[in-house]
């Protein structure tokens, strides 16, 4: 298997988020591809990075370059799981409960810092990503479509964090890690910053930020977003694709250095994900590329290493590259 690529006309869908998101953010194109191959799937994404490189002002961007409902949650370890699902509230006048929808209730959900709440907060979130709908009393209500969460976490800061066990991020599909722009990005920030202007509130004022600067002005409906999806769904893949995305994710499981292996659900992530990305590339069909450029935020967060793999200084990283070259 060999990688190589092969391009034609792109989707207008995908060239006008690309066009309004890079408005506000610089750089990090294969961060705004894998958000935008979240939204063409209905996968989850966890972005993973130091603070102060755009995680939430991506996020923000996306959600103003498309007509949707966007909500954010900050995780804090006294965060409760009826703060983001929701809870029954008792009406003193009439004496009766009414349902008083949380967060969650939203097209884009930015589950900022996710692994500051506890265990418990996690798995109500995850559940309903999973599922789709939550439990509010005596009542089930299904979540609004699309409906996407996108997660950030600080590799970084570990106290006061509870980090997320294999089962639970298992449940986003694609789990990226963010680096520090490079320099000609960075200037290019630093520029861009300089540029804003003061927003004034009465006679006071306060600088404005980059949020400030978002263009939510030219939006794209939601049923344009469908309309992508559905084209996504008429992409290409051939059984020989198939073969080769099984065969990577059955050697996560025979490799002498992997203790826990990927489950059939890194398999269904890499073929859907590889799907997307054909269409953001101008493609009607998959190709072996899709499985390289995506193998890295599909399968590195469902491997665990074993003991002595990680006393001898490997990393997951390398033992999937060792994995790929097999197969390339």
């Amino acid at each position: 298997m060999t990688a190589t690529s092969t391009t034609s006309g792109h989707s207008p869908f995908v060239d006008h988020v690309r066009t309004q998101v890079a408005r506000t953010v610089v750089g990090q194109d294969a961060v705004v591809e894998r958000v935008m191959i979240a939204l063409l799937t209905g996968g989850h994404l966890l972005l993973e990075g130091v603070p102060g490189i755009a995680k939430t002002l991506l996020v923000q961007s996306v959600a103003k370059a498309i007509d949707l409902k966007f909500a954010r949650v900050q995780f804090t370890i006294d965060l409760l799981p009826s703060d983001i699902v929701g809870s029954e509230i008792l009406e003193q006048k009439t004496g009766e409960f009414r349902i008083h929808k949380g967060p969650i209730f939203t097209n884009l959900l930015l589950a900022d810092e996710i692994n500051r709440a506890s265990p418990k907060v996690q798995s109500a979130l995850l559940e309903a990503m999973q599922e789709r709908r939550v439990s509010i009393g005596d009542t089930t209500h299904d979540l609004p479509a699309p409906f996407l969460v996108i997660a950030t976490q600080n590799p970084v800061e570990q106290a006061g964090t509870f980090e997320l066990p294999e089962a639970q991020l298992d449940r986003f599909m694609l789990r990226h890690r963010l680096t520090y722009p490079l320099p000609a990005d960075e200037a290019e920030v630093v520029r861009r910053s300089l540029a804003l202007k003061l927003k004034r509130h009465g006679e006071g004022a306060v600088p404005m930020s980059a949020f400030d600067a978002i263009d939510g002005s030219q939006r794209m409906h939601v049923r344009d977003l469908s309309t992508a999806m559905a084209a996504v769904q008429q992409v290409h893949v051939s059984d020989v694709f198939v073969r080769d995305v099984v065969e990577l994710v059955n050697l996560t499981r025979k490799h002498k250095d992997i203790e826990l292996g990927c489950s059939p659900r890194a398999a269904l992530a890499l073929v859907h994900a590889s799907r997307a990305r054909a269409f953001i590339h101008g493609r009607d069909y998959t190709i072996p590329e899709d499985i390289f450029a995506l193998a890295d935020d599909v399968i590195l967060h469902r491997m665990r290493l074993t003991y002595e793999a990680l006393a001898t200084g490997k990393t997951a990283a390398a033992v999937l590259r060792e994995l790929l070259s097999t197969m390339a």
